[in-house]
């Protein structure tokens, strides 16, 4: 198996679109995530995009995933990239479902400065209660979500293991609902 980033870009009236496909959208994360297939993910907190993690058996059964989903079907979201991780750290738990916008991550992007040591990095990291899950795109690229909504909070937590560089890492806010 391996994880799958589903980056989707969302309509422009989001949230008033969603309304009535929301309940039939979280169903089926839900029933997707006791299958296997969903790690986790959310909206950003503006509505304009969401980060969806998948596991899948081949990058190709992304497309069919997002494309049966009733927000892509009623053209809420309105595309998506995709990206394959070579190595990842799963979850230690599946958390409830929290739809009112309560639980907020951020996601830190960036590429790693002592690859050896990354992987190990981010095992430590959910170990303290700070990864939620994350790994790597490819030896270099890293794609963590962290459990602070502090994106100064969340950096500071991998530029302090010495593998991350501050000047490299990019962060966004997100709504963890799945």
């Amino acid at each position: 198996m391996i994880v799958v980033h589903a980056a989707i870009i969302t309509c422009e009236d989001y949230a008033a679109r969603r309304a009535p496909y929301r309940q039939a959208h979280i169903a089926r994360l839900v029933r997707l995530r006791e299958e296997g297939q969903v790690v986790g993910g959310g909206p950003a907190p503006d509505g304009r995009s969401v980060d969806l993690f998948y596991r899948l058996t081949r990058p190709e059964q992304l497309g069919a995933l997002v494309e049966e989903d009733p927000y892509s079907r009623a053209g809420v979201w309105t595309g998506y990239r995709g990206r394959a991780f070579a190595q990842f750290v799963e979850p230690w738990e599946v958390p409830p479902v929290v739809l009112d916008g309560s639980r907020r991550v951020t996601i830190a992007e960036g590429p790693v400065v002592e690859p050896d040591l990354a992987q190990l990095a981010l095992v430590e990291l959910r170990g303290a209660g700070r990864l939620v899950f994350g790994g790597f795109l490819d030896q270099r690229e890293t794609l963590a979500v962290l459990r602070s909504p502090d994106a100064a909070e969340a950096t500071g937590w991998l530029v302090d293991t010495g593998v991350w560089a501050p000047d490299g890492l990019r962060t966004r806010p997100l709504f963890h609902v799945v």
